[in-house]
């Protein structure tokens, strides 16, 4: 909601920059969209070290 309240205003105050971010929004999400795949694995693969490495002290039962 904060967001277009923003875009509202954005577009009242200066229209041909709003219509232009309106437009190339898609543009950059679909760039971004590969970084944030690569963040989710990154997230995904240290967790997963993580865990190994704490699987022995759960097995023995220390927190």
């Amino acid at each position: 909601m904060l967001k277009l309240l923003l875009w509202l205003i954005l577009f009242v105050l200066c229209w041909p920059l709003a219509i232009a971010a309106l437009i190339l929004y898609p543009f950059v999400w679909l760039i971004l969209l590969p970084f944030r795949l690569l963040g989710v694995g990154l997230q995904l693969s240290f967790d997963l070290v993580k865990t190994l490495f704490k699987l022995p002290f759960r097995l023995v039962g220390i927190k």
